[in-house]
């Protein structure tokens, strides 16, 4: 696969970020002037949505998607994977409004974009790397990545993570209508059904920043939601290949078949 990404839109979804959005705005059309951005504010208390709409006036390149309210991560990107294939882009980046993920770093995502389905912005690949992040939550990140690891068996170091391209033509193939979760599960959600559904997955290692501005999402209920689905998907990933297995001992085990050859 290589196909150049002709036509790409930024999602930044936005909860009260009236403080760091016109920053990381103005990096995203400096370091990647040809992308356009799509906000997806979920009716900011604090007027983010009517910056949003401000900047969109004086930049053609930049669009707003008002929203009713806080419904969290998970729906607000699905809105906008609809809204970009409705518009007929190529590709769509993830891309939070705090400015931890560096949009300096994006042309080498979609420079791995144009020989892969998702890419995926890692900091737990070599070469990735998180900064001014408090020892618990990176303990609380890698914890989370090794136990999706174990759980689901997919072969990726970071999938929380946030900072994606995701092909339009990848996403039209992994269901987006079943797709539950609110929250960071969410990112685990999508990369799960893109390894199953046989999509190239590349990491690349990225700088992640912890935000100067504001406050962090991440709260008790994130982490329990995808604590639990996580689990719930691993018992049925297991249950799923016993039940395999078991089905393929009774077709052949008449043959003389052993166990050892049936789970190889």
């Amino acid at each position: 696969m290589t196909d150049t990404l002709e036509r790409v839109l930024v999602l930044i979804p936005t909860y009260n970020e009236k403080d760091s959005l016109p920053g990381v705005l103005a990096r995203v059309r400096e370091s990647q002037p040809r992308v356009d951005v799509l906000v997806l504010d979920d009716n900011s208390p604090d007027g983010t949505g009517a910056l949003a709409d401000r900047i969109a006036a004086a930049d053609p390149q930049v669009r707003v998607l008002h929203r009713p309210g806080k419904e969290g991560l998970g729906p607000a990107y699905l809105a906008g994977f609809a809204w970009a294939r409705e518009h007929g882009y190529d590709a769509v980046v993830e891309m939070d409004a705090d400015g931890s993920h560096q949009p300096e770093q994006l042309g080498r995502l979609l420079g791995a974009a144009e020989h892969a389905d998702v890419v995926i912005g890692s900091r737990w690949v070599p070469g990735g790397a998180t900064h001014n992040w408090p020892h618990r939550r990176n303990a609380l990140s890698r914890g989370a990545n090794l136990y999706t690891r174990a759980a689901l068996g997919v072969p990726v170091r970071d999938a929380t993570a946030g900072y994606r391209v995701y092909r339009t033509s990848a996403l039209a193939q992994m269901d987006l209508d079943g797709v539950a979760s609110q929250g960071y599960c969410f990112q685990v959600d999508l990369t799960l059904r893109a390894v199953d559904r046989g999509l190239r997955v590349v990491e690349v290692p990225i700088d992640f920043v912890e935000r100067e501005i504001g406050s962090s999402k991440m709260d008790g209920t994130i982490v329990r939601e995808a604590l639990a689905r996580v689990t719930l998907w691993g018992v049925q990933r297991r249950s799923a290949q016993v039940a395999g297995i078991a089905r393929r001992a009774g077709r052949v085990t008449s043959s003389g078949a052993t166990w050892h050859e049936l789970t190889d």
